[in-house]
């Protein structure tokens, strides 16, 4: 292979590499903004926007770079490599300690794109002179395209599971720098300032590796800071970042910085949920639990002894392996999820739905609050339509509806586009300490079935009395002018959603 050809090669597996790393840095942003920030689709919309616009930018200056090229092209990537690699860190220590974070976030994007479309133009001038342009332009774009779908695959699949935001962006950071310093070794004799361009590269180096030896230590800070008590378990999925705390003998779970629930009074939220709907089912044989991964709404369902058998199905596997092995949590589910009536199924409800052929006589519904369109989709019309082929004639269903003071349009909303499709339904709400008042919607595709009626009851609930009517009263200030039914092509709920709790 002749010198030409070389140099060529081994610009275009830097192109490879470089693209890569660029599209984790984005990647993480996204990840980052929907843990923090939420709304995760939303987030990822505006980074990839922010970060595209940012690329053109930054082709458009490359053209007054002509002098020393390759110095410039290495220089970028050293750039890259130190503001892409710390970006997660120093966005994780600022998110509490200044007002505006989300200015602090897009910089950070804008920067790493307004780099990124720097490259390319700058190697194709690099090269122009020595490959022909219909061969220049194809081998490019070829590669960076790669490295972008490499990248879009790793990130979910393996990078964030095991190395988590922080550690990626610092990771790929270090790659950055390596190519850098790869391309001083290799280029050396086609470089004008070589000397100076190796002292950056090291101490860029340096920082990165330093931080990264730290990053466990500065993640512990940042999110005890975060969360205030003691973390106890953290996790990344591919789903979201799972967080334990403890506090005076009391757990708190955290999904994507969102409080799931206290231990000190989720028997509030998980008894409101099940036992409406288990006392006024004609039967309990077999019941289908929809989310709640944690295994506490199982736990309520198996205290009746007439129940056969349980089926639950959580998108999350992290989520039900940690309620199925933590001692802790195992403790305060009653080992619901390892109960031999229980069958667990990862998997999205959204399409599990469509492919079940079984039947259940009570369906308790816990999914996550519709903070993005992925689970708005979970409380639309299509949804309730497809959770009909589910159901017998007499099946009760109960679903967790947001809050009716602090998000009444949300609340009725939901309601609303449950009594779209089954008319017989009926909302509730109660008061639970860590989340204030909280609302349900109880329904049934039967308008026979009386969902008030008591055919069953425990009598070791602390706090569920079995008078439904008592909650069904609702003030002035939880009820909402006429809103719009929840359908998939407008995803309504998704909006009032964001609307009402932004404000809070």
């Amino acid at each position: 292979m002749d010198k030409n050809k070389r140099f060529q090669l081994f610009l275009l597996v830097s192109v490879f590499i470089v693209s890569t790393c660029g599209l984790i840095y984005e990647l993480v942003a996204g990840a980052l903004a929907s843990y923090l920030l939420g709304d995760s689709v939303k987030q990822f919309s505006f980074i990839i926007g922010t970060y595209l616009f940012s690329m053109g930018v930054g082709s458009f200056l490359a053209k007054y770079i002509k002098r020393n090229l390759i110095d410039r092209f290495i220089e970028i990537e050293l750039l890259i490599g130190i503001i892409g690699g710390l970006s997660s860190v120093i966005l994780f220590v600022l998110f509490q300690k200044i007002s505006h974070f989300q200015f602090i976030l897009y910089f950070f994007v804008f920067l790493t794109g307004c780099l990124s479309g720097m490259e390319i133009p700058i190697l194709m001038n690099i090269l122009k002179n020595r490959v022909t342009f219909r061969e220049l332009v194809s081998d490019v774009f070829t590669f960076d395209y790669i490295g972008a779908l490499i990248a879009s695959v790793l990130f979910p699949t393996l990078l964030i599971p095991y190395l988590g935001v922080m550690g990626t962006s610092l990771v790929f950071g270090i790659v950055n720098i390596l190519v850098a310093i790869t391309l001083c070794v290799f280029l050396r004799n086609e470089i004008f300032n070589l000397r100076a361009l190796q002292v950056k590269a090291g101490f860029c180096l340096v920082v990165l590796i330093t931080t990264f030896a730290y990053s466990n230590k500065l993640l512990q800070y940042t999110e005890s800071n975060l969360y205030q008590n003691n973390i106890i378990y953290k996790h990344s999925t591919p789903y979201q970042r799972i967080i334990l705390t403890e506090s005076n003998g009391n757990y708190q779970l955290f999904l994507n910085n969102n409080l799931q629930f206290n231990t000190k009074d989720e028997y509030r939220y998980h008894e409101v949920l099940v036992h409406p709907a288990m006392a006024a089912a004609k039967s309990v044989s077999k019941v289908l639990v929809l989310g709640g991964g944690d295994g506490l709404a199982v736990r309520e369902v198996l205290k009746y002894k007439d129940v056969k058998k349980v089926t639950l199905v959580d998108l999350d596997a992290g989520m039900t392996n940690l309620f199925k092995t933590n001692e802790i949590l195992t403790k305060h589910n009653k080992n619901s999820l390892n109960n031999s009536k229980v069958t667990v199924y990862n998997a999205d409800a959204f399409i599990w739905l469509q492919q079940n052929k079984e039947k259940y006589d009570v369906v308790i519904i816990d999914f996550p609050d519709p903070s993005n369109y992925s689970l708005g989709k979970l409380y639309t019309t299509y949804f309730y339509k497809t959770l009909h082929n589910s159901l017998t004639a007499n099946s009760v269903v109960t679903v967790q509806t947001t809050s009716p003071y602090y998000a009444p349009k949300s609340y009725w909303c939901v309601h609303e586009t449950i009594a779209s499709v089954y008319p017989n339904v009926l909302g509730y709400h109660t008061y639970v300490p860590s989340f204030g008042e909280w609302g349900f919607a109880l329904f049934s595709p039967n308008n026979l079935v009386r969902l008030e009626k008591v055919n069953r009851k425990l009598n070791q609930l602390k706090f569920y009395n079995y008078n439904l009517k008592q909650y069904t009263i609702f003030s002035e200030d939880m009820k909402a002018e006429k809103v719009e039914v929840n359908r998939l092509d407008n995803q309504s709920l998704v909006r009032y959603f964001d609307e009402e709790w932004s404000k809070i």
